[in-house]
């Protein structure tokens, strides 16, 4: 093997093994830089909520200034509303925000001292459109305690306006559940006190969300005779950036949460530029594998009289090929390694940038852009193999 090697090195070009050597890196690193940056990226613009998975959007009748002043007009769905915005091909599923109709207030304290009390709502939702624990999302009217999903806002809106002028303690997400609700209802000429208990928040429904089981039941209870049409619908989509959906809102005069909206199409849109941008990177890969390619059979054409010679006193063209084989081994190796470490610190750098900006997001793991790397590496080392396998045994069914 070493004579071998001596044999056939004397015209290996170092400034081609090198050209090949830079393209390939910069190939491989836009491709990985892409798919990591992308995988990081991407929770600013899509944060997904805990309780609403990011595929449904909540749809509401437009209220115009005179529909405002108007008794006669109504902004609840009715059922042909509901069923013509099924049938539309973006829709996947669709379900109705009941509201509650009776009076609902709620006293707030901190073991067992009252410290404030408002005047609320409740909404609810059918249950499947809700991604909460079954054991705490649910309502037994024998032991009746309600589960609540509040607005995030909410929580901001209490600590640092309320409670800040009032001189009360601050509440965090994670002690929320040890604080005291005691609920209010009246309505039908009847009154009943119930507890509460927030199990979470959400930044995407700004409304009080119970399950619907309550809602029925409290309905039926306290307002047997009203109207419990929908006023806003939650809409399953298959696309959320699908332009059909902003289009029939317009036509049917319905409203969206339109930042939401925005940001399905920013992370669209950033989904595009990433993959425009590692085929750009995929590109230099491919170039840089026929560049070293071009390298190894203009080094094979050099060594052709050497090559036949070896082979025609009895070297194998396994045997013959088992260098150029090594050395592309070895160089699309150095690739990979030093590809995955220029990554490493170019990701720390901007993520150092992110955190600063979104201190609360989660880090994206680095393995789908390892197994990326491991692909690209292990699928142009097997070309570059069975190339020089080929060309090294065409020199051998012509060596006489």
């Amino acid at each position: 093997m070493k004579l071998v090697w001596k044999l056939l090195r004397q015209h290996v070009s170092v400034p081609q093994l090198l050209g090949f050597f830079l393209a390939n890196l910069l190939g491989m690193l836009i491709v990985l830089l892409s798919l990591q940056f992308y995988q990081d990226v991407r929770p600013v613009f899509s944060q997904e909520d805990g309780f609403i998975k990011p595929e449904y959007l909540i749809v509401s009748k437009r209220i115009s200034a005179v529909g405002a002043l108007s008794s006669s007009t109504t902004s609840t769905f009715s059922e042909s509303d509901i069923q013509d915005l099924r049938s539309q091909p973006f829709c996947k599923g669709i379900g109705g925000f009941v509201a509650s109709q009776y009076k609902v207030a709620c006293s707030l304290g901190i073991k067992g001292v009252a410290q404030f009390g408002t005047e609320m709502f409740f909404e609810s939702v059918p249950d499947e459109y809700v991604d909460a624990d079954v054991k705490q999302w649910t309502f037994d009217p024998e032991h009746p305690m309600v589960p609540i999903i509040l607005p995030r806002t909410y929580l901001a809106i209490y600590n640092f306006g309320f409670a800040q002028s009032q001189s009360l303690p601050k509440i965090s997400e994670g002690v929320i559940g040890l604080v005291d609700m005691t609920i209010v209802m009246r309505g039908n000429g009847q009154e009943q006190h119930i507890e509460g208990r927030v199990i979470g928040f959400s930044t995407r429904l700004n409304t009080i969300l119970v399950p619907q089981s309550f809602i029925r039941w409290s309905n039926e209870k306290f307002a047997p005779e009203a109207d419990t049409s929908p006023t806003r619908l939650i809409v399953e989509v298959y696309n959320p950036t699908d332009d059909a959906i902003v289009k029939y809102m317009n036509e049917h005069g319905y409203e969206l949460e339109d930042d939401k909206l925005d940001a399905g199409k920013i992370t669209y849109f950033l989904k595009i530029v990433s993959a425009i941008v590692m085929c750009v990177g995929l590109l230099i890969s491919i170039l840089s594998f026929y560049i070293l390619m071009l390298s190894i059979y203009l080094l094979v054409q050099k060594n052709t009289e050497k090559l036949r010679n070896l082979l025609l006193i009895g070297y194998s063209p396994a045997r013959v090929s088992l260098p150029y084989q090594l050395l592309t081994l070895c160089v699309n190796a150095a690739v990979f390694v030093i590809s995955l470490v220029a990554l490493y610190f170019i990701r720390q750098y901007y993520m150092q940038m992110i955190w600063a900006m979104f201190p609360q997001m989660d880090e994206a793991p680095m393995w789908p852009a390892i197994l990326l790397g491991i692909t690209l590496f292990l699928i142009v080392t097997v070309l570059n193999a069975v190339a020089v396998r080929n060309r090294v045994i065409s020199i051998w069914k012509n060596k006489e």
